[in-house]
């Protein structure tokens, strides 16, 4: 929620959700974006994507498009091909990556990809994990194990991809710093 609230989706548009996993983001971008806007949910796994798939139909939400790939080594043409088939539009307005940039070995070509099928000055969000800071530090062993288990990077830090690469960021974090959630606007032109 606090990822979604700080990339402040909006009524029409079309939104990325990277790494969507089983879906658990739709319910709260489908109140962000209605009927009329689109999500986009992309993820290398065909077994989340199946409950992904189970979860828009026992909704009936048919603003949904599901596509698997990796993206790391997705080819963005190929995928905004693949989007417009589907009956969404090339680029897309938003991108959130909750969780999943740190699961993937090389983020930064993943957040690349990400960005090459946004339009120009689109929002992008990152909500991911680090180790707790201040009075939460304690809980770090406990942190790393759950992270470890996971397949996450506990030291990857994704989201400073929206510090340095967006514009107008906003900035939260919760659990004792262990979870940071960033929010921008792309400064990239095409």
């Amino acid at each position: 929620m606090l990822g979604i609230d700080a990339l402040a989706p909006t009524t029409g548009q079309q939104v990325l959700d990277i790494g969507c996993g089983t879906g658990l983001n739709f319910s709260l971008l489908q109140e962000r974006v209605g009927s009329s806007g689109t999500i986009v949910g992309i993820d290398r796994s065909a077994e989340m994507l199946h409950q992904a798939r189970r979860r828009a139909q026992a909704r009936g939400w048919e603003n949904v498009i599901l596509l698997q790939a990796d993206m790391v080594l997705l080819d963005p043409g190929t995928i905004a091909a693949r989007i417009e088939e589907g009956g969404g539009a090339e680029v897309s307005d938003a991108a959130l990556a909750t969780y999943s940039l740190s699961l993937m070995g090389d983020w930064e070509q993943a957040w690349t990809n990400m960005t090459r099928l946004l339009a120009t000055h689109a929002r992008v969000g990152v909500v991911d994990l680090q180790e707790p800071e201040g009075w939460a530090r304690w809980l770090t062993p406990l942190a790393r194990l759950a992270c470890a288990v996971g397949g996450s990077d506990i030291t990857a830090a994704p989201w400073q991809a929206v510090e340095e690469r967006c514009v107008d960021v906003v900035r939260a974090s919760a659990r004792g710093g262990h979870l940071q959630i960033r929010a921008g606007k792309t400064t990239r032109d095409k």
